[in-house]
């Protein structure tokens, strides 16, 4: 695996979306851990996707979480809490990915909680065009909850120190003693929970080595 720009690698991600042969709109998850570079990439290749002329919805777990007592009921430090109480799954599938998925109507809301203001909502009902593109980003992405949804996973991985850093600069108005602690405790321990629970890589069908984000490294796996 030889690194290459990020031109190459989004032109290639492009590629492997159009790949893909299903008879409902292609619903593709990219995962990895938090400050890995997954809603930046999304982003990018959505630009790309339509530019070529796919109709892209945009969303993110971000936008599928509990409200923030259930997710801190176990502390807000707690790794636990961070995987096992914080995104509602049920809700994502039943109203995003299973309408967008075989024998769907395309009926769908892409999100239901407000962070900023910690609100459920309830956004008006839409209908996908039956060839759109979703592009969904998020960790984990391919729980068993969520696995046999997705049409084509990206895991994008970095190195879990680095994401340390990568939240210290996007974090600067924050104390990095507070940052690192939160990352330390909650986050990258949850992701650790997550890899030897779910193992992500394993189910990926390309992987995005991301240390280096102008100069990324796909690999595509192979069943």
């Amino acid at each position: 695996m030889e690194p290459g720009s990020r031109a190459k690698l989004l032109d290639r991600l492009a590629a492997a979306v159009g790949s893909v042969t299903v008879a409902h709109p292609v619903r593709v998850a990219v995962d990895g851990p938090p400050a890995a570079g997954k809603t930046t990439l999304a982003d990018e290749l959505a630009v790309l996707l339509r530019a070529r002329g796919h109709h892209v919805l945009r969303a993110t777990i971000d936008d599928f979480l509990y409200p923030r007592a259930r997710r801190y009921a176990r502390g807000e430090f707690s790794a636990e809490g961070c995987y096992f109480d914080t995104h509602d799954f049920h809700t994502l599938n039943r109203v995003l990915l299973d309408p967008l998925g075989p024998g769907g109507d395309r009926r769908i809301q892409q999100g239901v909680y407000d962070h900023a203001t910690d609100t459920v909502l309830s956004p008006p009902v839409t209908t996908a065009p039956e060839d759109a593109v979703l592009l969904f980003d998020g960790v984990f992405l391919m729980r068993p909850e969520l696995l046999d949804r997705w049409d084509l996973r990206v895991f994008v991985s970095t190195t879990l120190e680095k994401t340390i850093d990568r939240a210290v600069i996007r974090e600067s108005g924050t104390l990095r003693a507070d940052v690192e602690r939160r990352w330390r405790e909650r986050y990258l321990p949850s992701q650790q929970l997550y890899f030897a629970t779910a193992r992500p890589a394993d189910h990926a069908d390309i992987i995005v080595h991301n240390d280096d984000p102008q100069r990324p490294v796909g690999e595509s796996r192979t069943a």
